[in-house]
């Protein structure tokens, strides 16, 4: 049985996030944040799979709907959504409430394992091979991390590892430095334990899985950690996200995480290929269908739908879906959100190190 946990605020994506969970962020084109984790447990055979929703949900259900889209629309299993219900009259922060609020549905599953997700990175791992090594090490806990490449800035956690893979410890941290342990979000363990896990920490006051659950009983359990050595981006900046978009333009980052064995699924949306105009001059760019180009576009993603007009000029961008940019502008280094419409004539520039963003349904 598969859980994918929703962020809940994030301070350094509060532009983008105001009004959605980092889990509902357009990214690559055609996708959302989402769609790796659920891909990845489908195509590792999982077929039920619970949704933790947090505040500003709607995008969520409006995304995945009954989950037809990744085979969950089934009479036994397949998706479903796990509300956070008040407790004692109030909803308090953290993860640990919303767990242990559904209980039932994770006590009345046949499944022996579980499988926990935080819908916040992108990466592409079949989870049989995280199966594996847990049943092999014995361990009651297994986590799974990569070591970074360089250094992330925002909210992490980051594990001590042995060499057989044994978890001796773990810490909280504001950056994940290059060649630190970062722990992906993922747990795989018995049902038996993960029930364990909610009922002594929640009822003793805990509100945080990490935290009250894993960090403070750390000499109760064996944990061991997974090493996933492919392609990683965790979303949990603007940088993170305007970068992890920009990755996705190199070919073999591409074909890693796309075009292998295990596809990721997404809502499917029927509409006109791309129309590239006379005047159009597209480089490296990822462009998704129902656009219309007349500009110039450069190492940039559009979304469904955008509309790029005569003399437009766009260099290192994200453009979201429905978004119109009308003649002669010119945009760099900028994240339009949906449903943005930039006027003739205006030029918009933001730094290298921070994308200017442009919030959703804004005229310029």
């Amino acid at each position: 049985m598969g859980i994918i946990k929703l962020d809940g605020a994030n301070s350094m994506l509060k532009e983008l996030c105001e009004h959605r969970p980092v889990a509902s962020l357009p990214i690559a084109g055609r996708y959302r944040v989402i769609d790796f984790a659920v891909s990845n447990m489908v195509n590792s055979g999982v077929g039920n799979v619970g949704v933790l929703l947090s505040a500003n949900a709607r995008s969520i259900f409006d995304h995945l709907r009954s989950g037809k889209d990744w085979d969950l629309a089934r009479h036994r299993g397949g998706l479903s959504y796990l509300p956070t219900d008040p407790y004692d009259g109030q909803i308090v922060s953290g993860d640990l409430q919303g767990l242990y609020c559904n209980l039932d549905y994770i006590q009345h599953t046949a499944a022996d394992y579980i499988i926990v997700a935080q819908a916040d990175s992108i990466y592409n791992l079949d989870f049989r091979s995280v199966l594996l090594f847990h049943q092999n090490t014995g361990t009651d806990i297994t986590m799974v991390y990569s070591r970074a490449k360089d250094d992330i800035p925002g909210s992490a956690a980051v594990m001590k590892v042995t060499d057989n893979g044994r978890v001796t410890d773990i810490a909280k941290s504001m950056t994940a430095t290059k060649g630190a342990n970062d722990f992906l979000g993922v747990y795989l363990m018995s049902k038996d334990t993960f029930v364990k896990v909610i009922t002594t920490s929640f009822e003793r006051g805990g509100s945080d899985f990490l935290m009250d659950g894993i960090i403070r009983h750390m000499d109760e359990y064996s944990i061991f950690a997974y090493e996933h050595k492919g392609y990683v981006a965790r979303i949990n900046s603007t940088m993170a996200y305007f970068n992890a978009n920009k990755d996705v333009l190199n070919p073999d980052i591409w074909a890693e995480i796309f075009m292998g064995d295990n596809l990721i699924h997404t809502k499917t949306k029927d509409a006109a290929p791309v129309q590239y105009k006379d005047t159009a001059r597209v480089v490296n760019c990822l462009v998704a269908n129902g656009c219309e180009i007349r500009g110039e576009v450069e190492n940039s993603i559009l979304f469904r739908d955008v509309k790029i007009g005569e003399g437009v000029k766009i260099k290192d961008s994200i453009i979201m879906e429905r978004t119109v940019i009308e003649d002669n502008a010119m945009l760099r280094n900028v994240i339009c959100d949906k449903n943005v419409k930039v006027t003739q004539d205006q030029w918009l520039k933001g730094a290298e190190n921070y994308p200017l963003i442009i919030a959703k349904g804004t005229t310029i």
